[in-house]
């Protein structure tokens, strides 16, 4: 008879026997339910802000960042600061968040770290890209949702 000990790690890898990577549609799913928890005044400034998984950076992105390889970008912002728009642009491109799926899935194997936690981190801080907010000021609008969705 195995101990409590064994019988809980025994369940564990039964559950990952038959798992697969998140497909981009899971991962969309995922990173709209950690956008839709962002206090509603956050969200009232992201009506026109595209959340948009990618497989890698793009070549031209990664030129652009000097990136040492694919898996070095978990995501990217692309847009203007919200502080430097005008209210009478018109014909822009849209803002567009880009998350990289398979960046974030390494990172994820590699850190121990929950998706969840690792898609929110992401996101926030591209948001906070948009806001054109400090880090420190990303940090605490990170811990705000991370208040709302262990409600």
């Amino acid at each position: 008879m195995q101990d409590p000990f064994h019988e809980q790690q025994n369940a564990s890898v039964s559950s990952l026997e038959n798992r697969i990577s998140p497909t981009f549609n899971e991962l969309k799913m995922l990173s709209e339910r950690i956008f839709n928890k962002l206090p509603q005044a956050i969200l009232n400034h992201l009506k026109n802000v595209i959340i948009q998984w990618e497989e890698f950076p793009d070549d031209e992105t990664a030129e652009t960042m000097e990136l040492a390889g694919p898996y070095d970008l978990l995501g990217l912002y692309k847009g203007v600061d919200l502080p430097l728009q005008s209210a009478i642009e018109k014909g822009e491109l849209p803002d567009i968040i880009y998350l990289y799926r398979r960046p974030v899935l390494d990172y994820w194997c590699e850190s121990g770290e929950t998706l969840g936690d690792i898609v929110r981190h992401v996101l926030i801080h591209e948001i906070g890209h948009h806001f054109g907010l400090s880090n420190e000021l990303m940090a605490r609008i990170e811990q705000v949702s991370e208040s709302a969705s262990s409600l």
